[in-house]
């Protein structure tokens, strides 16, 4: 092999390395915010909900980040197959991770507008919580698939979100029937409406990202896999 094209292999290899560090790095952060934003929520601690939202921009900052060294490592380095996919997955990896920084930014907006009050609401309040670390988990899992390359843990990513949807579900119903008995709650259980979606969202977001690992894996879709294992 030549020094020069193993010297463009070690390149690439620390390049993506880098993308991977600055991927894991933005997911750190989204999961941080998730958390501060139920820990918010819970004690209507509006001080943190504002740390939330400002601590944004640094999420924001890392995806700009990763966007150019893509770019860069696609624009110099030609990559094909594999590592073309690699990029590509990254590139579309940090893009949803940010939007799911941006869903824990929304939740903590609404803090200031949620003022539990009465045994019943907070009752409400605190199960929403465990919906949100059931999201957040998904993420942690994915972006550790994406960082191993492993489809098969991108698979078990997705097989979970099943199980979110009937949280969300649940806590829909249970907020709509305490809406109904007291009307005067309406503007508030709407506020917690717009949580639970938002955190349903981060976990659709999260099998997005399973399918883009998986993707990135296999060079094969996660729904043809589906088909096959089915038959159809």
């Amino acid at each position: 092999m030549a020094k020069g094209h193993e010297h463009t292999i070690k390149a690439f290899d620390a390049e993506i390395k880098q993308l991977r560090a600055l991927i894991s790095q933005m997911g750190g952060l989204a999961e941080q915010a998730i958390a501060d934003a139920m820990t918010a929520l819970q004690r209507n601690d509006t001080e943190l909900a504002k740390q939330v939202r400002a601590k944004d921009k640094a999420i924001d900052a890392i995806e700009a980040e990763v966007e150019k060294l893509a770019v860069r490592v696609i624009a110099l380095r030609a990559p094909m197959a594999d590592d073309l996919r690699d990029v590509v997955a990254a590139l579309k990896i940090a893009g949803v991770v940010e939007r799911i920084g941006d869903y824990a930014k929304n939740i903590a907006k609404r803090v200031p507008l949620i003022h539990a009050s009465g045994k019943d609401r907070i009752d409400a309040v605190s199960v929403i919580p465990a919906m949100a670390q059931m999201a957040s988990e998904m993420v942690h899992d994915v972006l550790d698939a994406f960082a191993s390359r492993d489809a098969e843990a991108a698979i078990r990513v997705c097989e979970r979100d099943s199980r979110l949807d009937d949280f969300y579900d649940s806590i829909f119903r249970t907020l709509v029937t305490y809406m109904v008995e007291n009307p005067r709650t309406v503007s508030e259980v709407a506020h917690l409406l717009f949580v639970a979606k938002n955190i349903e969202r981060i976990g659709d977001h999260a099998t997005n990202v399973a399918e883009m690992v998986y993707f990135a894996a296999t060079g094969s879709y996660l729904a043809d896999r589906d088909t096959d294992s089915t038959g159809v």
